[in-house]
């Protein structure tokens, strides 16, 4: 007997079309270019959680909007060097808000997972994105 598909068209063993799901997402604020999206979902999630804070392979937690912004600057300056606040900004991408509406996005469509006390707002000014990611503190 077929399982019976959850909200997102998918029976909760199917495989999941991420790439749908981002374009779902992206759907949902167009002003945020898809590269922004899967930057979170492909590098920045997991360069967060090993990298950024050490946390062992196999070992998963939930992580603030503080910690994943850090991790994501953290990311940009080594991928982009000094190009990371160009980049940023041609994905619209200009404050830490903008990754909470995107990582809100992604949970709107089941990519990602909040707790009840989530919320976009715990993205806000955590840094400012054109100075986080000047020249000035690439390594």
């Amino acid at each position: 007997m077929a399982e019976e598909p959850n909200e997102y068209g998918n029976a909760d063993d199917a495989e999941i079309d991420v790439e749908a799901l981002l374009l779902q997402a992206r759907g949902r604020d167009r002003c945020y270019r898809l590269a922004a999206y899967r930057f979170v979902l492909s590098e920045g999630i997991e360069f967060t959680m090993r990298v950024h804070l050490g946390i062992p392979r196999g070992e998963y937690r939930h992580l603030t909007g503080r910690e994943l912004a850090e991790g994501l600057r953290e990311l940009a300056l080594r991928e982009f060097g000094p190009l990371a606040y160009d980049v940023w900004q041609w994905w619209g991408v200009t404050t830490t808000r903008d990754w909470g509406e995107i990582v809100f996005n992604m949970i709107a469509v089941g990519l990602l997972n909040a707790n009840e006390d989530d919320h976009p707002e715990d993205f806000d000014d955590i840094y400012d994105v054109r100075e986080a990611l000047s020249p000035a503190n690439v390594r």
